[in-house]
């Protein structure tokens, strides 16, 4: 780092001191390498001369170094201060051309520099390889070029900085005007250096047009030769972030399938790995929102760099870098190389008058320099100000940006008109990435006049967008692309700041017709198949652009029929948060739009109810639900499609709200209605048919449920793709139904063939996914592999909490799995925590009468059992059977297993007449219910046994416990471990599991 020493090797003949322009670190680095190796002592200092200094008096500083001072010539060296070349040539003859054996230099650059430079005697280093550059480096300072020992060349060292990392995306390009930050990047290096591995995680902070985006990039473009891979990701969607990271997958080399689900596995995986590459650098670009992104950060061998808004990275394991304003001194120096016209007073004024913000520094300073206009005219402008109310701007930004930016504008209109109208065309999509090729792929009639002819005529788009450019007011993302191939506009990236003010003094006439473009923009966009997940991505793009396009004020089928399709997107995809404001905010627009009984009214509460059924609210559901099937039915009769899809709903909502029977009902008279009106084999009758399983399951009805879901699986796979999520939906419903009646490895089997499917085209963190790997983890369980159940809950239960909350159904499903597992095969206070925190979830969800809340504290109990509370446990666990047998009947399998846990703990407390007359009735309910040889009912009869020689009936245990003994291993086999454990006569228990409704 500058100004530091290093001595690498044996002992040098020479020294060196490598005198650079922060720009141009990476340069420094290498050629310091190169010394180094051959025994060179060197030292790196950073040359930044402070502007009040004479530069005479700076280069005789310099001389001061140890031994032969090689200067590092590029447009960045002499830019620094800044000076002009006239200043220039007068100190280099004055101070470098007396002592010229103390000097050398090589040149990176081909631009014009100052004509004294000649008495360096430069090495052009410019359109060389590392080879050559190294020989003429090496002949300049009379040194031997001759071959290194292997082992000297064999160390690592920096890449040479001509030559790009081998994986290089998505980064915009090199700010040639970045000034100053010198110590914030020396602290964003520090940081990462000195960081472990998995833990090098670093976040530059600050408000808004700080230049943290700016900052980063500089990072990179000093730093990067450091790395084999260095990719820049948008991080202010969470959806779009995994989009962007998985779209690495191809540039690593990675085998995948088209699915980026799949994709997007196989990156983190290779990252974490670092394989093939470990030392890579991932830029985190405007991640305003950790608790959306910070599950999906990868660790590994390598480096993230995040830019954000918000401090709360410090709780996620990253180090924050505060990113202030400029400091006066960066800020005149800015200007001055920004507007070189200014003198170094004006540009202390205008910092003064613009608060040192740089990104409002930068659009000023830039049209002042084309303008006639006095820095005292312009801060006269900005004191008068204008009226305050004809723009709103966040109280984060100075007052002096909304008169600034209107200055600006007027600055614009008066250059390229059009390009002031593409500007408001584009604030109606969200800030930060603008999908212009949207727009430029409409039919030339949909476009407005004003921008019809800059969409059609590459020469004024070209005009329009250097414009803006130059006033920093929008940048190019199609960044690897050629100048004039990225100059057809993939996308632009407009800062949020300009975003915000850039449309308030539009004609409402404009506003209209922008807007409509931007509406019909979207629609023609929608892929139409939101279920599809090779669509994800593309709905990833167009979500966010809704709301600022307003698009539930519109009245245009496709438009609303956009809307729809992100609902279902959201929920399918599980972005459930998103979609319930999405969707509450469509239900309110649109019957204020169209009226509370138009039949938009009914498509949008479907989704909108599906969302928040999703998060547990079975109760609102019910009542948006139980609303539609009244009026539909009213107003179309019963065997009405849209009657119908409504009903299925509703029969959802009573399997949440623990309404079993009720359920049933009505998911059998939607079936049948299906059947009639569509036929066996239609989509929505399947869908139909997979309900019913469902609720056949809920019921404890596995044998029908299974057969069901066999049906539907069988029509899933033949009428549609093999890997449709639909088809692997299915797949997880028939191997729980086949893990509940006691055929673990058939289940496993398919499940975890299913899992792996899941994984590459869901992607790893889709509520579908976690699902599949849920029942994958009982699968191992019930089977006896521990070890692989233990990952799996784990890795599930975690995902689950940071993807969608700890309070969704699914993870407190997955909650109670993992506490069951732990309270016998982990930790029992861990095991405690987890079942304490879903004992008081479900109660309060669902309350303490629902068959789920009942089944969670009989397994609580056996956890007080564990840990010596037997009273407590004891009265728990027969709280929890009454509950269960008024929720859902005696002879569920739910209620049997709750007795034969109740039937332990009154063993344990003394009460063996009432346990053993508990197991006898199980035993006979069982298997009437369940047949003789289902798990549940040989744990009843085990149990049983355990009673009746607590009777001290001998032979009678004996006889029921050789039985059962016989059916386990003919069921089970004599290796499993249920037949161990019951040949060892340890007492059974059962785990009630909360199912998907």
């Amino acid at each position: 780092m500058p100004g530091t020493a290093r001595q690498v090797g044996v002992t040098g003949a020479r020294t060196v001191t490598i005198s650079f322009a922060g720009y141009n670190r990476a340069w420094a680095a290498w050629i310091a390498d190169r010394l180094e190796r051959r025994g060179v002592t060197v030292y790196q200092q950073r040359w930044d001369p402070p502007v009040e200094i004479p530069l005479e008096e700076s280069l005789r500083d310099l001389r001061l170094s140890h031994g032969t001072v090689m200067v590092i010539l590029s447009d960045w060296y002499f830019q620094l201060g800044p000076r002009s070349h006239d200043e220039w040539n007068r100190a280099l003859r004055a101070e470098v051309a007396p002592e010229p054996d103390r000097f050398a230099a090589v040149c990176v650059t081909t631009s014009a520099l100052p004509g004294a430079t000649s008495v360096f005697g430069a090495a052009d280093l410019t359109n060389v390889g590392a080879d050559e550059a190294e020989r003429r480096l090496l002949a300049r300072l009379g040194l031997p070029a001759d071959p290194l020992p292997d082992a000297a060349e064999a160390r690592p060292g920096p890449r040479y900085p001509a030559d790009t990392p081998q994986v290089w995306g998505g980064v915009p390009r090199r700010n040639i005007r970045f000034t100053g930050r010198e110590e914030l990047l020396s602290q964003a290096y520090s940081a990462l250096q000195d960081s472990g591995r998995g833990a090098g995680v670093v976040t530059l902070h600050g408000m808004s047009g700080v230049g943290k985006t700016q900052l980063a990039a500089e990072y990179v473009y000093r730093f990067g030769s450091e790395y084999d891979v260095v990719w820049w990701v948008p991080a202010d969607r969470r959806a779009l972030y995994r989009q962007k990271l998985a779209e690495l997958a191809p540039e690593l080399g990675l085998s995948t399938g088209a699915e980026y689900g799949e994709r997007l596995r196989a990156v983190r995986d290779s990252l974490r790995r670092g394989d093939p590459h470990a030392h890579w650098l991932l830029i985190l670009d405007g991640a305003d929102e950790p608790d959306q992104i910070w599950d999906l950060v990868p660790t590994g061998p390598g480096h993230v760099l995040i830019t954000s808004r918000n401090p709360e990275w410090s709780e996620h394991n990253s180090h924050l870098v505060e990113v202030p304003v400029y400091t006066r001194e960066e800020s005149v120096a800015f200007i001055r190389r920004r507007a070189a016209r200014l003198t170094l007073p004006e540009a202390d004024q205008l910092a003064d008058a613009l608060e040192d913000l740089p990104l409002l520094l930068d659009q000023t300073a830039g049209w002042l320099n084309d303008s006639d206009m006095s820095v005292e005219e312009y801060i006269e402008l900005l004191e008068g100000g204008i009226d305050q109310d004809v723009v709103k701007v966040s109280a984060d930004f100075p007052l002096a940006f909304q008169t600034a930016w209107s200055i600006l504008l007027n600055k614009l209109k008066d250059t390229v008109p059009e390009s002031v109208d593409l500007l408001r065309l584009c604030s109606f999509f969200a800030p930060g990435s603008i999908p212009v090729r949207l727009l430029k792929d409409m039919p030339p009639g949909e476009l407005p006049e004003q921008v019809s002819g800059l969409m059609n005529d590459p020469l004024l788009w070209n005009k329009a967008i250097g414009q803006l450019r130059q006033y920093s007011v929008v940048r190019l993302e199609s960044h690897e692309a050629a100048d004039d191939a990225a100059s057809s506009g993939e996308s632009l990236y407009m800062h949020r700041m300009v975003h915000q003010i850039v449309g308030h003094d539009m004609t409402e006439r404009d506003r209209q017709e922008f807007i409509g473009v931007v509406r019909r923009a979207l629609a023609a966009a929608d892929p139409g198949r939101p279920t599809e997940p090779s669509h994800w991505p593309t709905y990833a793009e167009i979500t966010p652009h809704l709301k600022w396009a307003d698009v539930l004020k519109s009245t245009d089928p496709a438009v609303q029929n956009l809307v729809l399709n992100c609902l279902r997107y959201m929920y399918v995809s599980g972005e459930y948060r998103a979609g319930i404001k999405l969707g509450e905010r469509a239900v309110k627009a649109w019957q204020e739009l169209l009226g509370e009984n138009h039949p938009r009214i009914w498509d949008v509460s479907y989704h909108y109810a599906n969302l928040l059924r999703a998060v547990g609210d079975y109760a609102g559901t019910e009542a948006i639900e139980r609303a539609a099937v009244d009026h539909l039915r009213e107003e179309r009769g019963a065997q009405d499609l849209e009657h119908l899809r409504a009903a299925a709903g509703l029969a959802a909502d009573l399997r949440g709200l623990g309404r079993y029977d009720e359920a049933w009902e009505m998911s059998g008279w939607v079936l049948s209605g299906y059947r009639e009106l569509l036929g066996d084999q239609d989509a929505r009758t399947l869908a139909a048919q997979n309900n019913l399983a469902v609720t056949l399951r809920l019921l404890g009805r596995y044998p029908e449920a299974l057969d069901l879901d066999g049906r539907t699986l069988e029509s899933r796979r033949t009428l549609l793709p093999r890997r449709h999520s639909w088809t692997l939906d299915s797949e997880i419903h028939y191997s729980t139904d086949m893990r509940l009646l006691g055929r673990y490895d058939e289940a496993m089997s398919l499940q975890n063939q299913s899992v792996q499917v899941h994984r590459n085209v869901m992607g790893p963190d889709n509520p579908q996914t976690l699902r599949a790997e849920f029942n994958l983890a009982l699968c191992h369980y019930r089977s006896g592999e521990r070890t692989k159940a233990a990952t799996l809950f784990t890795r599930v239960l975690e995902r689950a909490e940071r993807v969608l909350g700890e309070a969704a159904p699914l993870t407190m499903m997955f909650a109670a799995g993992q506490s069951c597992f732990a309270r016998e095969h982990a930790s029992i206070d861990q095991a405690r925590a987890i079942s304490e925190k879903a004992v008081a979830a479900y109660a309060d969800m669902l309350g303490e009468e629902h068959p789920f809340a009942a089944g969670t504290r009989g397994n609580h109990a056996l956890i007080l059992r564990n840990v010596g509370e037997r009273e407590q446990a004891h009265a728990l666990v027969e709280e929890a059977l009454a509950a269960m047998t008024r929720a859902v009947g005696e002879n569920h399998p739910w209620t049997l297993g709750c007795a034969i846990n109740a039937s332990a703990l009154r063993n344990l407390v003394g009460d063996t007449e009432s346990a053993a007359a508990l197991t006898d009735s199980v035993v006979t309910r069982a298997t009437e219910i369940l047949g003789r040889t289902h798990p549940l009912t040989l744990s009843a009869r085990i149990a049983h046994a355990a009673d009746l020689r607590g009777l001290r009936e001998r032979r009678k245990a004996e006889k029921t416990e050789g039985e059962a003994l016989e059916d386990l291993v003919s069921t089970l086999g004599p290796q499993h471990v249920h037949t161990v454990s019951a040949r060892s006569r340890n007492r059974p228990y059962w785990d009630f599991e909360p199912l998907v409704i």
